[in-house]
């Protein structure tokens, strides 16, 4: 498994929403993004990639795209 299809996995099983849909998703778009969603998704996203991401990088996690740009910084390249 590549890490755009780990990073995907993590978004469909946190929010149990069909892959398709995570492309243009944003924070808050549906119920489940919601705080405690958010912190549920960090945790997943830091075990999936075995990093720590900083408080900054956790608030700017606002989007499935911006999600990348954020991993990048981890050098977790996801393509």
């Amino acid at each position: 498994m590549n890490n755009l299809e780990k990073y995907t996995k993590v978004f469909t099983e946190t929010f149990e929403i069909p892959e398709e849909e995570v492309q243009s998703l944003k924070y808050q778009d549906i119920k489940a993004w919601d705080s405690v969603g958010h912190m549920g998704l960090v945790a997943k996203l830091e075990e999936a990639f075995d990093i720590m991401m900083e408080t900054d990088d956790i608030i700017d996690l606002s989007s499935f795209e911006k999600g990348k740009e954020i991993l990048a910084k981890y050098d977790v390249e996801i393509k």
